[in-house]
Protein backbone atom coordinates (compact mmCIF):
# COMPACT_ATOMS: atom_id res chain seq x y z
CA UNK A 1 0.00 0.00 0.00
CA UNK A 2 1.30 3.46 -0.91
CA UNK A 3 1.82 5.93 1.92
CA UNK A 4 -0.42 8.91 2.53
CA UNK A 5 1.36 12.23 3.07
CA UNK A 6 0.04 15.39 4.67
CA UNK A 7 2.08 18.60 4.41
CA UNK A 8 0.09 20.61 6.94
CA UNK A 9 -0.85 19.97 10.54
CA UNK A 10 -2.42 16.45 10.63
CA UNK A 11 -5.36 17.38 12.84
CA UNK A 12 -6.40 20.34 10.66
CA UNK A 13 -6.10 18.63 7.28
CA UNK A 14 -7.40 15.18 8.21
CA UNK A 15 -10.44 16.55 10.06
CA UNK A 16 -11.28 18.65 7.00
CA UNK A 17 -11.10 15.70 4.58
CA UNK A 18 -12.49 12.88 6.78
CA UNK A 19 -16.25 13.36 6.02
CA UNK A 20 -15.53 13.55 2.28
CA UNK A 21 -13.34 10.44 2.31
CA UNK A 22 -15.86 8.40 4.28
CA UNK A 23 -18.62 9.31 1.83
CA UNK A 24 -16.65 8.57 -1.33
CA UNK A 25 -14.52 5.66 -0.10
CA UNK A 26 -16.68 3.80 2.47
CA UNK A 27 -14.62 0.62 2.12
CA UNK A 28 -11.37 2.14 3.33
CA UNK A 29 -8.19 3.59 1.90
CA UNK A 30 -6.58 0.46 0.39
CA UNK A 31 -4.60 1.38 -2.72
CA UNK A 32 -5.60 5.03 -2.41
CA UNK A 33 -3.11 7.81 -3.30
CA UNK A 34 -3.96 11.25 -2.04
CA UNK A 35 -2.46 14.44 -3.51
CA UNK A 36 -1.19 17.15 -1.20
CA UNK A 37 -4.23 18.65 0.51
CA UNK A 38 -5.30 22.18 -0.46
CA UNK A 39 -4.92 23.37 3.09
CA UNK A 40 -1.11 23.23 2.75
CA UNK A 41 0.19 26.82 2.63
CA UNK A 42 3.05 29.04 3.71
CA UNK A 43 3.19 30.72 7.08
CA UNK A 44 0.82 33.71 7.24
CA UNK A 45 2.27 37.15 6.54
CA UNK A 46 1.93 39.68 9.30
CA UNK A 47 -0.81 42.20 8.63
CA UNK A 48 0.12 45.78 7.95
CA UNK A 49 -0.63 48.52 10.44
CA UNK A 50 -4.44 48.83 10.25
CA UNK A 51 -4.17 52.58 10.73
CA UNK A 52 -1.75 52.81 7.81
CA UNK A 53 0.02 55.71 9.48
CA UNK A 54 3.38 56.63 7.90
CA UNK A 55 6.43 56.51 10.12
CA UNK A 56 7.50 59.85 11.53
CA UNK A 57 11.15 60.86 11.20
CA UNK A 58 13.20 63.47 13.04
CA UNK A 59 13.69 66.91 11.53
CA UNK A 60 17.08 67.51 9.92
CA UNK A 61 19.46 68.90 12.57
CA UNK A 62 21.42 72.15 12.43
CA UNK A 63 23.84 70.77 14.98
CA UNK A 64 26.60 68.18 15.38
CA UNK A 65 27.55 67.75 19.03
CA UNK A 66 28.03 71.35 20.31
CA UNK A 67 28.71 72.75 16.83
CA UNK A 68 25.73 74.49 15.28
CA UNK A 69 24.99 76.26 12.01
CA UNK A 70 24.48 79.97 12.64
CA UNK A 71 26.90 80.17 15.58
CA UNK A 72 29.57 82.86 15.73
CA UNK A 73 33.27 82.32 15.08
CA UNK A 74 34.15 82.88 18.74
CA UNK A 75 31.49 80.38 19.84
CA UNK A 76 32.87 77.81 17.41
CA UNK A 77 36.40 78.29 18.73
CA UNK A 78 35.24 77.67 22.30
CA UNK A 79 33.27 74.56 21.29
CA UNK A 80 36.21 73.10 19.34
CA UNK A 81 38.62 73.65 22.23
CA UNK A 82 36.31 71.74 24.58
CA UNK A 83 35.59 68.86 22.17
CA UNK A 84 38.04 65.94 22.34
CA UNK A 85 37.15 64.89 18.77
CA UNK A 86 39.04 67.92 17.39
CA UNK A 87 42.66 69.06 17.61
CA UNK A 88 41.89 72.77 17.27
CA UNK A 89 44.94 75.06 17.60
CA UNK A 90 43.18 78.40 17.93
CA UNK A 91 43.65 81.28 15.48
CA UNK A 92 46.32 79.32 13.58
CA UNK A 93 43.49 77.24 12.11
CA UNK A 94 41.44 80.29 11.05
CA UNK A 95 41.82 81.77 7.55
CA UNK A 96 40.24 84.75 5.81
CA UNK A 97 38.81 83.96 2.38
CA UNK A 98 39.10 86.28 -0.62
CA UNK A 99 35.30 86.55 -0.79
CA UNK A 100 33.74 89.40 1.16
CA UNK A 101 33.07 88.74 4.86
CA UNK A 102 33.98 85.06 4.66
CA UNK A 103 36.37 83.05 6.81
CA UNK A 104 37.32 79.41 7.13
CA UNK A 105 38.31 77.23 10.07
CA UNK A 106 40.20 74.05 9.20
CA UNK A 107 41.27 71.61 11.89
CA UNK A 108 42.36 68.01 12.25
CA UNK A 109 40.35 65.53 14.25
CA UNK A 110 40.97 62.51 16.43
CA UNK A 111 39.61 58.97 16.59
CA UNK A 112 36.68 58.98 14.13
CA UNK A 113 37.23 62.40 12.47
CA UNK A 114 40.22 62.98 10.21
CA UNK A 115 39.56 66.59 9.27
CA UNK A 116 36.88 69.24 9.66
CA UNK A 117 36.07 72.49 7.83
CA UNK A 118 33.84 75.32 9.03
CA UNK A 119 32.94 78.19 6.69
CA UNK A 120 31.56 81.54 7.85
CA UNK A 121 29.66 84.31 6.14
CA UNK A 122 29.52 87.61 8.04
CA UNK A 123 30.57 85.88 11.28
CA UNK A 124 27.89 83.16 11.02
CA UNK A 125 28.68 79.50 10.44
CA UNK A 126 26.86 78.20 7.35
CA UNK A 127 28.85 75.09 6.33
CA UNK A 128 30.23 72.27 8.49
CA UNK A 129 32.17 69.47 6.79
CA UNK A 130 33.54 66.38 8.54
CA UNK A 131 35.85 63.94 6.75
CA UNK A 132 35.68 60.68 8.70
CA UNK A 133 38.32 57.98 9.16
CA UNK A 134 37.20 55.04 7.03
CA UNK A 135 39.36 52.73 9.14
CA UNK A 136 37.11 53.51 12.09
CA UNK A 137 33.72 54.25 10.49
CA UNK A 138 32.16 52.87 7.30
CA UNK A 139 29.87 54.56 4.80
CA UNK A 140 27.08 51.99 5.19
CA UNK A 141 26.79 52.56 8.96
CA UNK A 142 26.53 56.33 8.58
CA UNK A 143 24.02 56.04 5.72
CA UNK A 144 21.85 53.50 7.56
CA UNK A 145 21.79 55.63 10.70
CA UNK A 146 20.71 58.69 8.69
CA UNK A 147 17.91 56.76 6.96
CA UNK A 148 16.63 55.39 10.27
CA UNK A 149 16.56 58.88 11.81
CA UNK A 150 15.59 61.14 8.89
CA UNK A 151 14.03 58.84 6.29
CA UNK A 152 15.13 58.12 2.74
CA UNK A 153 17.41 60.72 1.13
CA UNK A 154 15.93 63.41 -1.11
CA UNK A 155 18.62 62.72 -3.70
CA UNK A 156 20.91 59.75 -4.23
CA UNK A 157 23.66 58.88 -6.69
CA UNK A 158 26.95 56.91 -6.52
CA UNK A 159 28.83 60.00 -5.30
CA UNK A 160 26.54 61.34 -2.58
CA UNK A 161 23.32 60.99 -0.60
CA UNK A 162 21.43 64.19 0.20
CA UNK A 163 18.73 65.01 2.75
CA UNK A 164 17.05 68.41 2.40
CA UNK A 165 14.52 70.58 4.17
CA UNK A 166 13.57 74.17 3.54
CA UNK A 167 16.55 75.45 5.54
CA UNK A 168 19.05 72.58 5.82
CA UNK A 169 20.99 70.35 3.45
CA UNK A 170 22.89 67.34 4.83
CA UNK A 171 24.95 65.11 2.56
CA UNK A 172 27.18 62.05 2.77
CA UNK A 173 29.86 62.22 0.10
CA UNK A 174 32.12 59.35 -0.84
CA UNK A 175 34.46 58.09 0.36
CA UNK A 176 33.10 59.46 3.66
CA UNK A 177 32.46 63.16 4.27
CA UNK A 178 29.37 64.47 6.06
CA UNK A 179 28.33 68.07 5.30
CA UNK A 180 25.81 70.37 6.95
CA UNK A 181 24.77 73.45 4.94
CA UNK A 182 22.53 76.39 5.83
CA UNK A 183 20.65 76.65 2.53
CA UNK A 184 19.42 80.22 2.99
CA UNK A 185 22.93 81.61 3.41
CA UNK A 186 24.39 79.36 0.75
CA UNK A 187 21.72 80.31 -1.81
CA UNK A 188 22.21 83.99 -1.02
CA UNK A 189 25.92 83.63 -1.81
CA UNK A 190 25.12 81.83 -5.08
CA UNK A 191 22.68 84.58 -6.09
CA UNK A 192 25.24 87.27 -5.24
CA UNK A 193 27.90 85.45 -7.25
CA UNK A 194 25.55 85.28 -10.22
CA UNK A 195 25.00 89.05 -10.04
CA UNK A 196 28.74 89.72 -9.85
CA UNK A 197 29.38 87.37 -12.78
CA UNK A 198 26.66 89.04 -14.80
CA UNK A 199 28.21 92.43 -14.11
CA UNK A 200 31.61 91.15 -15.17
CA UNK A 201 30.18 89.79 -18.43
CA UNK A 202 28.58 93.15 -19.16
CA UNK A 203 31.79 95.02 -18.38
CA UNK A 204 33.76 92.64 -20.61
CA UNK A 205 31.32 93.14 -23.50
CA UNK A 206 31.50 96.93 -23.13
CA UNK A 207 35.31 96.76 -23.12
CA UNK A 208 35.36 94.68 -26.32
CA UNK A 209 33.03 97.21 -27.97
CA UNK A 210 35.63 99.89 -27.38
CA UNK A 211 37.68 98.48 -30.27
Amino acid sequence: MKSIYFTCAPKTCFSSFLPFLLAVFPLGFSGLWLPQPLCAQEAPIEAADPAGAPREFAALPRQFRELQLGMSLDSLKEALIKDSYFNFRGDRDVSLLPARSQSLVETTGSLFIRRAFFQFMEEQLFIMSFTLDTNQVDHYSIFTNMVNKYGEPSFLNPKESVWESEDIRISIERPLTVKYIDKRTFNAIIDESAVVESGHVTQRREFINEF
